[in-house]
């Protein structure tokens, strides 16, 4: 049976620390999060999946044209886990696995992503991380068998426990354009 990945790019959060919604501030002239959803979709095509939440009428508007479909995290106040598990909940029955991406990490491309599919052998027990600052996160290949319990996520946890989990095999693809997310209008400044 082939296997079919799909993307989730997370963009349902509000931003706080940022004081607006971050996912639309201009990177390079366009907003952050088209930036994000281009590079999924060159390499994901109609399996992206864009997650929003607050401001979800603006940032869908800020993809549109882009292939793949949107959903929107009624519960987005809840944290990253609770966008998690609304992906996971919406994926078809043929994904084999899902990426997850996080909107506010704009200088991830397509290369980097479609070095994480290459990376994955197709197997259930193997996750694909990014590997960056010393650390190991998003974005991330999450297969199948890791679902039920992506489906439960809620609050600010994310899958990290799962990439420690020694049940999982994890490969590392190096990318340390991901050290750098968007939190703050500084951060933004220094790209």
């Amino acid at each position: 049976m082939p296997t079919t990945v799909f993307a989730a790019v997370l963009a349902a959060g509000g931003a706080s620390r940022f004081g607006s919604t971050k996912q639309l501030a201009a990177v390079d002239g366009s907003p952050m999060v088209r930036h994000v959803l281009q590079s999924a979709s060159r390499v994901f095509g109609e399996h992206t999946l864009l997650v929003t939440g607050h401001d979800c009428t603006n940032v869908a508007a800020a993809c549109a044209g882009l292939p793949g479909f949107v959903t929107v995290n009624e519960g987005w106040q809840r944290g990253i886990g609770g966008s998690i598990a609304h992906a996971v909940s919406v994926l078809p029955q043929s994904a084999s696995a899902v990426v997850v991406l996080l909107a506010d990490q704009p200088r991830v491309d397509e290369h980097h992503l479609q070095a994480i599919v290459d990376a994955w052998s197709g197997d259930d027990e193997e996750i694909i991380a990014t590997s960056y600052a010393g650390t190991r996160g998003a974005p991330v290949l999450f297969p199948r068998s890791c679902f039920p319990e992506l489906a439960v996520l809620d609050g600010d946890r994310g899958g990290r426990h799962l990439i420690d989990d020694e049940r999982y095999c994890v490969t590392t693809v190096d990318c340390q354009a991901a050290a750098l997310d968007i939190d703050t209008p500084a951060d933004l400044t220094r790209i």
